[in-house]
């Protein structure tokens, strides 16, 4: 349960990172910029390679996240690197992000309580 903690936490932390990144950016000025779209793309594959190190117990327990999305997205990145669809990312950055910000950190804060 620590590791799964502590994989919810690079989650979260790449997640808000998305976040600050894209914040007041507009579509245009996202398409216009090389190295935000890398460093997005990046962080995008970095929360599916923490999500799909959690274990099955753990995600059972968590339904609310779609753990096999974030997954599947990070698959898609790195094995089809050359079709990577920057709607998608665009998609996933402003509307998909806010949201499993909102899902994981009640989860953490819970483990913070159990742990005291």
């Amino acid at each position: 349960m620590k590791d799964d903690l502590n994989y919810v936490g690079h989650i979260l932390d790449c997640a808000r990172r998305i976040q600050r990144h894209t914040l007041g950016i507009t579509r245009e000025a996202f398409d216009s910029n090389e190295i935000l779209q890398l460093a997005i793309t990046h962080l995008i594959q970095t929360a599916g390679e923490a999500a799909r190190k959690l274990t099955p117990a753990f995600r059972q327990l968590h339904p609310q996240v779609p753990w096999n999305q974030i997954v599947g997205m990070r698959h898609r990145l790195v094995h089809d690197y050359l079709n990577i669809d920057i709607d998608v990312v665009w998609q996933v950055s402003t509307v998909d992000v806010p949201k499993l910000i909102s899902q994981l950190a009640p989860i953490l804060s819970e483990s913070a309580g159990d742990a005291s």
